[in-house]
């Protein structure tokens, strides 16, 4: 039992792992941002549709099945963090502790305006779980980007790269819903979503060139925001986002909700190389100097090893079973 069988010796393998758990890390904020994305567009689409309540119906049968599900990966994404590299965790978390709480609020009245909204048939209380499910489903991501923002950025709550930030993830979960809704959808609401989803994908683009402006500019970033990997992750994205115009005018819907998704992946992929090789610019610390001993990084990575891909499954199973386009009345 000394030193569990040599765990402590090295790293498993003699494998990178800082390195691996950082990409893991954001592969995790990826997949959050993308699955969870378009629930949250999907709330703000509720907002659209006014007061056609069929189309509010089929919008909260659409996301339903999956929303919780999808929320778990922010915990995972959290937890990793926690684990792996608790000082640059707790450097984060400690300067953004009100922003996170607002962030929790705005996923609880997100999570709880549906399952209320269902209870009465009474215009007046529809109408008020309404308007906080789509508060919920605008307000957590712009907290979010705002976070995301201000972390790459170095600098405490609210820096303006994170006040550009916050509505420029708004814009792309928009993105993100528009191209799930078209997948789950059939008939008017479907023929309804294209021009939403192109004035989104039009603010996302505008909103990511003044971000990279910002933190260029007011956050003294430069060195971070010009370099190959953004330069790349950006012309990818531009392509990405003519596909996706394309993709919904010819109603290739699956290919759109690639194509969201390619774009989500290239701005988490914007993020996480702008940071490398700190992980929190504000404390300075890189990513070797934030992780955890060797020991518990190894116990980690066999962990996550073993749940990661039951994880995966569980979603497969979850989309598999919701396959199919969504009603007014359900599945």
């Amino acid at each position: 039992m000394t030193d569990l069988y040599g765990l402590a010796d090295g790293p498993l393998f003699g494998l990178p792992l800082p390195e691996l758990w950082f990409g893991l890390v954001f592969a995790m904020l990826a997949t959050f941002l993308f699955l969870d994305g378009f629930d949250f567009g999907a709330g703000v689409v509720f907002g659209l549709v006014g007061d056609d309540e069929t189309a509010r119906e089929t919008v909260l049968s659409a996301v339903g099945p999956f929303w919780d599900g999808n929320e778990v990966w922010l915990v995972v994404f959290g937890g990793a963090l926690f684990a792996v590299f608790p000082a640059a965790y707790a450097s984060l978390f400690g300067r953004h502790y009100l922003l996170l709480f607002g962030v929790l609020a705005a996923l609880i009245a997100r999570g709880l305006a549906p399952e209320m909204y269902e209870q009465r048939h009474d215009d007046r209380w529809q109408r008020w779980w309404g308007h906080a499910f789509v508060a919920g489903s605008v307000a957590a991501p712009a907290l979010l980007g705002v976070f995301v923002g201000d972390w790459v950025a170095g600098t405490g709550s609210f820096s303006p790269a994170g006040l550009v930030a916050g509505p420029t993830v708004v814009a792309l979960t928009i993105v993100s819903g528009v191209a799930f809704l078209r997948v789950k959808t059939r008939g008017a609401l479907r023929d309804r979503l294209r021009p939403w989803g192109e004035r989104a994908l039009l603010a996302y683009l505008v909103g990511v060139g003044a971000t990279l402006v910002a933190l260029a500019t007011t956050a003294g970033r430069a060195d971070a925001v010009v370099s190959p990997t953004v330069a790349g992750s950006v012309v990818v994205s531009l392509a990405l986002a003519a596909g996706y115009v394309v993709a919904l005018r010819r109603d290739r819907d699956h290919a759109a909700l690639v194509a969201a998704a390619g774009l989500t992946v290239g701005l988490v992929t914007v993020v996480a190389s702008s940071l490398y090789p700190t992980i929190d610019p504000a404390s300075g610390l890189t990513v070797s100097e934030a992780a955890v001993s060797t020991l518990p990084l190894n116990l980690t990575s066999l962990g996550a090893a073993l749940l990661l891909p039951l994880v995966a499954t569980y979603f497969v199973v979850l989309y598999s079973a919701f396959a199919g386009p969504a009603r007014a009345e359900g599945y």
